[in-house]
C-alpha cells in the first residue's frame, strides 16, 4: 500500500523516483497507483522481475514517462527516505492524478515485495 495519502486516502501501490544532485541532496516524485485497467508500462517491468537469487536485464528499451500521469500537478513537502537509514531533508513531490494497475498486477507486486510499506508519518 501506498506510504503517502491523499485527502486520507491510501492506494494500492505508491512508486517512488528517487533523484540525487551532485551535493547529495534528495527527492522523490511519488506516483500512485489505483485499482483499475492493466497498466501495459508496470507490465514490462513486472514481467521483468527475476526469480529468486537470478539477474535479469531489460531487453527493451524503457520510457519511465510511461508510469507518470500525464499532468504534474502535485502536493510537495519536506519529509525523509521511507527506507533506512530513513535520512531527513527529502523533498518530496506526490503527484495528484493517479494512474492504474490491475488486481492481478497488484497480486503479483505482492508476492515479490509484500507489504513493504512505511506507517504513516504524522
Amino acid at each position: 500500500p501506498s506510504e503517502n495519502q491523499i485527502k486520507g486516502r491510501q492506494y494500492p501501490l505508491e512508486a517512488h523516483f528517487v533523484h540525487a544532485n551532485e551535493d547529495g541532496e534528495l527527492a522523490v516524485i511519488s506516483v500512485m497507483f489505483d485499482a483499475g485497467d492493466q497498466n501495459a508500462a508496470l507490465s514490462k517491468l513486472i514481467n521483468a522481475i527475476p526469480q529468486e537469487n537470478q539477474t535479469t536485464f531489460f531487453k527493451d528499451t524503457f520510457e519511465i514517462n510511461d508510469l507518470l500521469p500525464k499532468t504534474a500537478n502535485y502536493y510537495r513537502f519536506n519529509g525523509s527516505l521511507t527506507t533506512p537509514p530513513c535520512s531527513e531533508g527529502v523533498r518530496w513531490f506526490v503527484l495528484k492524478d493517479t494512474q492504474t494497475l490491475s488486481k492481478d498486477q497488484a497480486a503479483k507486486l505482492m508476492e515479490v515485495m509484500g507489504q513493504n510499506n512505511r506507517p504513516l508519518q504524522p
